[in-house]
């Protein structure tokens, strides 16, 4: 007895933190509405307390793009990677960390839940990780029957039924029982992952008129069914059939003389517009000539010093000319280069500074107050406290990052929400949601993809604005914003996964 005691603190004592990961051994069944545990625990059962602990949803269509429902690190919750819809229902027992137990609550069950989870646990010199599949269960609403109209000498009647998981079955029945011929149903899911199936069939007049809607849905141990019986009067289908008659013949005539009508005015007014068309282009080409030409001028005057003209020049030339004045007034005079003094110790810059990505591993730097050491942010080697600047990141292949300014002040040792109440003023983009920190948060979606961003700060104006380089276009702008400290750039490069840069591109103005 005395020997093996011994030999179980020295394999302590050389492999003190070797662990290993359990999950459950069968799926787990959650109902929609409810909330769920995902067991997760270490054996031994070990403190998890100074461990990192991080819950993934597997993308079973690209596993190396997974998602982050929930991180825990450094003895607290860290949200900056986590999506939306999980956001404010996932929590672990703090209480139980200490005992080794790492499970995950996930509350208010919807659809978009259903898939296969991993649950991650990382000490200094050791990790393991444990995979649960989760099954989400739904019972919709009962189907509901209208009545879309005639077709094919016939009635059409749309069956709908919402709110299912899985996706369920729809069939129209006959007053006998026999299915009837339909198209192929159409189906749909809402933005909680909600199944809404569609389904239509033509019927012709019977003895009865009566005929069935059956939605049914495969439980794993069960089939659940459920009907709705439609009547239609004799009556109603004869009027339908008289009235499609009567509005078609009548539909015809209308079409027939509209199109005279339109072609006897297409031939007028044509006649009237060739000279009103010719006096207007011209009246334009001459007005853009202008514009172009005070454009031309005032370009020449911009230098270091600021432009006392830009205002004259925003009034007169359209968003893409004041865009390039913008770039040409500060294409000599910002040169924005990374700190790496500011940098988090797993990122990785570039040597002449204009290039930040996320390494995989801690690097052996000094923990200097400039220095994050929670979040993998990095500021600009430069700050400015007056006037106004402007500066250009490519973003390309990139799904997730932040851009901003931040004020030199921002705390660097802890985890803190990047909205202006906290000094920094930053938009974000996280696989196909764009967003701009503040509270509440503003959500958006961008028609084109920005390949590259340009961040312009305005002091006088009290203003940041984000801009689509290559579109031309505004993504996103802060207004009445109150500087009182120099401002930094600021850059976020995102999760590991995402191993392509950020790059601090010269502003030209050919772009």
């Amino acid at each position: 007895m005395m020997c093996m005691v011994a030999f179980d603190i020295k394999w302590l004592f050389f492999f003190p933190e070797k662990f290993e990961v359990l999950g459950p051994t069968r799926a787990i069944v959650a109902v929609a509405g409810d909330d769920i545990i995902l067991p997760c625990s270490i054996k031994p059962s070990i403190t998890a307390e100074d461990m990192r602990v991080d819950w993934f949803r597997i993308n079973l269509l690209d596993t190396q793009s997974n998602i982050r429902v929930h991180l825990y690190q450094d003895g607290g919750d860290k949200y900056p990677d986590q999506i939306l819809s999980y956001r404010g229902r996932t929590s672990l027992f703090k209480e139980e960390l200490k005992k080794g137990n790492t499970s995950l609550k996930l509350t208010r069950v919807q659809g978009t839940d259903d898939g296969r989870y991993k649950c991650l646990v990382q000490s200094t010199t050791h990790y393991d990780d444990a995979t649960i599949q989760v099954y989400v269960r739904a019972i919709g609403s009962k189907p509901e029957v209208s009545i879309e109209g005639q077709k094919e000498g016939g009635m059409t009647l749309l069956c709908v039924s919402k709110g299912w998981i899985p996706e369920p079955e729809l069939e129209w029945l006959d007053s006998e029982g026999v299915t009837l011929s339909a198209g192929p149903s159409e189906t749909d899911r809402d933005y909680e992952g909600f199944y809404i199936v569609k389904l239509k069939t033509i019927v012709k007049e019977t003895d009865i008129n009566r005929f069935t809607c059956r939605v049914r849905q495969r439980q794993i141990y069960d089939v659940i069914k459920m009907e709705t019986e439609f009547h239609i009067p004799s009556e109603l289908i004869l009027v339908h059939t008289d009235t499609w008659k009567v509005a078609f013949l009548v539909i015809v005539s209308l079409v027939i003389v509209l199109v005279a009508i339109s072609a006897f005015s297409i031939w007028w007014r044509k006649k009237q517009v060739k000279d009103e068309l010719r006096l207007e282009l011209k009246k334009n080409l001459d007005h853009n000539t202008r514009k172009l030409k005070i454009l031309a001028d005032q370009l020449d005057l911009v230098n270091m010093k600021g432009c006392p003209e830009l205002e004259t020049i925003r009034k007169h030339a359209d968003s893409f000319y004041f865009f390039i004045l913008i770039k040409c007034m500060f294409l000599s005079t910002v040169d924005v280069t990374l700190d790496p003094d500011t940098a988090h110790p797993e990122l990785i810059l570039s040597e002449d500074r204009k290039q930040v990505s996320r390494g995989s591993r801690n690097e052996n730097l000094p923990d200097n107050p400039e220095r994050f050491d929670t979040v993998h942010y990095v500021l600009g080697k430069e700050g400015f406290s007056s006037g106004r600047f402007y500066y250009e990141v490519q973003v390309k292949g990139k799904t997730g990052w932040t851009l901003g300014v931040a004020r030199e002040s921002i705390n660097r040792k802890k985890y803190i929400f990047l909205n202006p109440e906290d000094g920094c003023w930053t938009v974000w983009r996280r696989n196909k949601d764009y967003e701009a920190f503040t509270d509440p948060s503003v959500i958006f979606s961008l028609r084109e993809k920005p390949q590259k961003v340009g961040v312009f700060v305005d002091h006088e104006k009290a203003r940041v604005s984000f801009y689509n380089v290559e579109a031309r276009s505004h993504i996103h702008y802060f207004t009445a914003c109150t500087f009182t400290e120099k401002l930094y750039p600021f850059f976020y490069s995102g999760i590991t996964d995402n191993s392509d840069p950020l790059v601090i591109t010269p502003v030209d103005v050919t772009d």
